[in-house]
This record gives structure tokens, C-alpha cells and sequence, in this order.
């Protein structure tokens, strides 16, 4: 399948979902992500602020846990063509940008390149670490711009079930998809 169809599949897929069975979907991956990665202080995690109208996974919980373990939490901002990545602390403050994203008011790169983790958006992913995003390419561009010991990980209300057939050279996949059921590890594969 084509990430166009995989995007429109998995849009309506993400529509279905009652407020209450995504908090609970949300609730179930930020358990597996605690439990399997077990952050502690001073780990630097980018994140992104959940986007409500695509009713994305509710990263405010690992935000909320993050900031009150002293774990240093950054989310992306748009400037221009590119993400940057802003860290944040309790009380900073938001924005809404053109999209409808909650940012953070700063336009401060944090200059951050060796991330412990960034938790990504997507829409999909398949069973290699591809990812299906809205299309726009930022976090491939943000992912070529960071360490690479830094550990890519998508978060999903739904499991894998077949591949994208469109990759392209400068997609990057994931090294990991946290799911309500598992954590998925790519380490290894191959195309």
C-alpha cells in the first residue's frame, strides 16, 4: 500500500476512536514506554505536543511525568521549512501556529543534537520502522539532524500489519513503535 492510501486509512481508523478509548489507547503506550525505556533525570527527550483535532496520542502524559522527574523534555517548533527543537518547563507558554499545533512561544533552538530519545508522530508504521507522517517531511529532516545513537520511537494506537510500499531514500525509519500491546524493535532490519 502507498502512504497517501496508509494516511487516509489510518486517519479515518484514528477518527473512530471514542476521547475515552484514546485516552486509554494513550495511557496503555505511555505505560510500555515508561516500562521498557525507564527515563531517568537529566535524559534529554524531544517530543511533540499532541495535535487534538487528528486526535494524536496524548504525549502530554509522558510531558506531565517527564518535567516532574527532572528529565529534560524539548518539542518541536516550525520555523520556516525546518523543525527546532525548544525546551520546555513547567508553565512555559503556547502558541497555536497556521496548522492548529500548540508550540512553545520561543523561537529558541535549543541546539540539542544527542537526544536519549525523540517520540515522533506518524500515522503508520509498517514492520521495518517506515513511518507515514502528514506528509511534509519534517522529522526526516529533524532525524538527519541529531546523533545517531539517538533512539527514534513512534508511538501508535495501531499494530503494523503490512508495508509501505513508497519508501524513499531519505525517509529514515524508526528504531522503535511503542503500541498500546508492545514495543517493536527494529534494530537490524533491513529493507
Amino acid at each position: 500500500m502507498l502512504k497517501a492510501e496508509f494516511r487516509k486509512k489510518y486517519m479515518q481508523k484514528r477518527k473512530a476512536l471514542s476521547d475515552d478509548e484514546a485516552f486509554l489507547l494513550s495511557e496503555k503506550i505511555f505505560g510500555n514506554f515508561i516500562d521498557y525505556f525507564k527515563p531517568f533525570p537529566n535524559q534529554k527527550i524531544h517530543i511533540f505536543v499532541p495535535i487534538r483535532k487528528f486526535r494524536e496520542i496524548n504525549t502530554e502524559l509522558f510531558i506531565d511525568y517527564f518535567l516532574s522527574r527532572n528529565i529534560r523534555v524539548f518539542v518541536p517548533k516550525v520555523i520556516k521549512t525546518g523543525l527546532i527543537s525548544v525546551e520546555i518547563f513547567t508553565g512555559t507558554r503556547y502558541e497555536i501556529n497556521t496548522w492548529g499545533i500548540a508550540e512553545p512561544d520561543s523561537d529558541q533552538d535549543s541546539g540539542i543534537t544527542d537526544f536519549d530519545f525523540v517520540i515522533t508522530p506518524l500515522l503508520y508504521c509498517d514492520r521495518k520502522g517506515n513511518r507515514v507522517g502528514y506528509g511534509k517531511g519534517f522529522y526526516d529532516g529533524f532525524f538527519e539532524s541529531i546523533s545517531a545513537d539517538t533512539k527514534k520511537i513512534g508511538v501508535n494506537y495501531f499494530n503494523p500489519d503490512e508495508n509501505i510500499d513508497d519508501i524513499r531514500d531519505h525517509d529514515i525509519p524508526l528504531d522503535y513503535l511503542v503500541t498500546p500491546d508492545a514495543v517493536l524493535s527494529f534494530s537490524g532490519l533491513s529493507e
